[in-house]
């Protein structure tokens, strides 16, 4: 490993550091930098940061499918009207979306950006825009708990975290304080989280819904597999009340993809308030094509491709030169341009991959959806997408057979199952054959009932579940498509099998009608365990592929999330995840990046 910074070519100009994502991960090293006087560069695919989030607006309202990449740059239809999707291949910065996951087109290179091998689809997306996939996050908050950051309970031979919970409490709490997280830490002290003394969330927790209520009323205090059930309210990346200038939530129920009103936090806030410090410049419509390493086995360079709209011509090309280098680009695009570099043949298997693990073990929350009617009106469609769930079956000694899950309560009635549920509720009453008062009260005692829950099941790190390089498909820049293999092992699957034995104890200790299809047909997202058959869907939780450790030989970054093999590069974000673990991974991500900025703040004043 070297530990030298490499000389830059003396006509370019030098940054304290270059920054590839201009997501959570890169926009809080950013800022965090910038604050500190040093000069920044970041380096990103999308297009320009826009004043407002009207185009966005636009684009969402107008889109004939409202799933989660809909809002945002480049466009996913040629002909919405038609419902032709853009063909991949024509764009520069392409990008996966959830609609081409069905069985006749999840291996179309024509549609699909991602280039699956199978045995089973890969479910998750993600955004190459400013401000990256947190621009669609739910906004979910949760910290991991202390147990997660160990595998032993997995498999032995799986090395743990280097790092424990007891290391991220405090950097935790700056997270939380950055993203402006409503919650109370009374709430949130379960299976060994903990807090400082007297700590407070930045706000105070949103209110339950009248879903959650029910869900409560019903099912706390059951018991599953040694757990006790309860529901608790979710920490939100959302404002309970007005914080760092931006309004309350105002309780519309398309959080994913895009809050109306920016209660919700997103990325663009911070990637203002880096811009604001005077130290930091974003270079839009620009894709990284190779990490340079020079002669002394420093990273010397970052080389970029810049064009000038989604599917013109390339306008400049350079490299971009600093002291430090940071690969914030999400856990598909960071590995395929590890990957892609080269460097002449003399880092054939791609820079920081002297272990091999570049591109291994990627993971998601692969989830299982239920749906069903409420015994009484429970009034959904009003309040965020989902503002409580039930985590206290996140851990228990059942670990060591089979996954563990938290399940997400939502507000949004069958919204998530259908995509229209008004498709699937006029067809029952029209076949009862009803008509004017009689269809509208029936109608009504239907919509008023609806609710689903989200089981996220954990999912095993597997070195055959990974990203590699298309040989034969590439993007409009001839950039290779990422190509990925996936599946889920027995251990995962066993998680499905108890999600689906919860939800049925759930349901009818609630006496709720569950309505979740039991037999899904087959397709890319479906498998059979012990004889049932099973559909997940992705949950946008990409982990893995540039996994952190104590050991160079099984891990591409240190503890520091610093390269073992090139002592001036950096990896952020959730590919350096050992582990999917039990929580949504924004929260963690914006620790992690804070505890990283403060090292490289140090070194660089060293």
């Amino acid at each position: 490993m070297s530990t030298t910074t490499a000389e830059p070519p003396a006509s370019a100009p030098v940054y304290d550091a270059v920054i590839v994502g201009s997501g959570i991960s890169g926009g809080l090293m950013a800022k965090q930098l910038g604050l500190a006087g040093r000069k920044v560069l970041i380096l990103e695919a999308g297009a320009d940061l826009p004043p407002n989030i009207n185009e966005y607006m636009q684009r969402f309202y107008l889109s004939p499918a409202k799933v989660p990449e809909s809002p945002y740059t480049p466009d996913l239809f040629a002909d919405p009207a038609r419902f032709l999707l853009n063909d991949p291949g024509t764009l520069n910065a392409p990008r996966p979306t959830v609609l081409t996951l069905s069985a006749d087109n999840w291996q179309d290179p024509k549609q699909a950006y991602l280039i699956q091998s199978g045995p089973l689809a890969f479910g998750s997306t993600y955004e190459r825009i400013n401000g990256g996939t947190a621009r669609h996050w739910l906004g979910t908050c949760l910290r991991l708990l202390p147990s997660d950051f160990q595998t032993h309970y997995i498999d032995p031979a799986k090395p743990d975290w280097p790092i424990s919970y007891a290391d991220l409490e405090t950097w935790y709490g700056d997270a939380e304080h950055e993203i402006g997280v409503s919650a109370d830490a009374a709430d949130q002290a379960y299976l060994g989280i903990t807090f400082p003394p007297g700590y407070e969330y930045p706000m105070p927790a949103l209110p339950d819904t009248l879903v959650d209520q029910y869900v409560a009323a019903g099912v706390d205090g059951l018991e599953v597999d040694g757990n006790p059930v309860k529901v608790t309210v979710t920490p939100a990346g959302r404002n309970s009340r007005p914080y760092q200038d931006r309004r309350a939530c105002g309780g519309n129920t398309n959080c994913i993809p895009i809050c109306p009103i920016q209660a919700k936090y997103d990325p663009s806030i911070t990637l203002h308030a880096a811009l604001q410090t005077g130290n930091v410049t974003i270079q839009y419509r620009t894709v990284a094509t190779e990490v340079q390493v020079g002669a002394d086995g420093a990273v010397s360079g970052i080389a970029w491709l810049q064009y000038d709209d989604a599917k013109g011509g390339v306008v400049a090309s350079g490299t971009a030169v600093g002291r430090i280098y940071v690969l914030a680009a999400h856990a598909i695009e960071t590995p395929k341009l590890l990957l892609m570099s080269t460097n002449g043949g003399r880092t054939p298997n791609g820079v920081a991959n002297s272990s091999g693990e570049v591109g291994r073990n990627l993971m998601d929350h692969p989830l299982y959806l239920t749906w069903g009617l409420a015994s009484k009106p429970v009034y959904p469609y009003r309040g965020p997408l989902s503002t409580s769930g039930i985590e206290s079956l996140r851990d228990g000694a059942f670990r060591k057979d089979r996954a563990a899950f938290r399940i997400e309560i939502g507000n949004e009635g069958w919204n998530f199952p259908f995509g229209d549920p008004t498709v699937s509720l006029m067809s029952s009453v029209l076949d009862q054959g009803l008509a004017g008062t009689a269809l509208v009260d029936s109608l009504n005692g239907l919509y008023t009932r609806q609710f689903r829950m989200a089981f996220l099941v954990e999912q095993t790190p597997e070195a055959d579940n990974r990203v590699t390089l298309s040989a034969t498909e590439t993007d409009h820049l001839g950039l290779p498509r990422p190509q990925i293999s996936y599946s889920l092992s027995d251990y995962t699957k066993a998680g499905f099998e108890a999600a689906r034995r919860t939800a049925d104890a759930l349901f009818a200790a609630m006496g709720a009608e569950q309505k979740t299809d039991e037999e899904p047909a087959g397709g890319p997202t479906t498998f059979t365990y012990n004889g049932e058959r099973y559909q997940y869907y992705g949950a946008g939780h990409v982990v893995g592929t540039c996994r952190m450790g104590d050991d160079p030989a099984r891990s591409v970054v240190n503890a520091d999330l610093r390269s073992w093999d090139h002592d001036n590069l950096y990896i952020l974000g959730s590919s350096t995840f050992p582990t999917v673990a039990t929580a949504n991974p924004t929260l963690t991500i914006a620790a992690l990046t804070l505890r990283t900025a403060e090292g490289i703040k140090a070194r660089l004043a060293g």
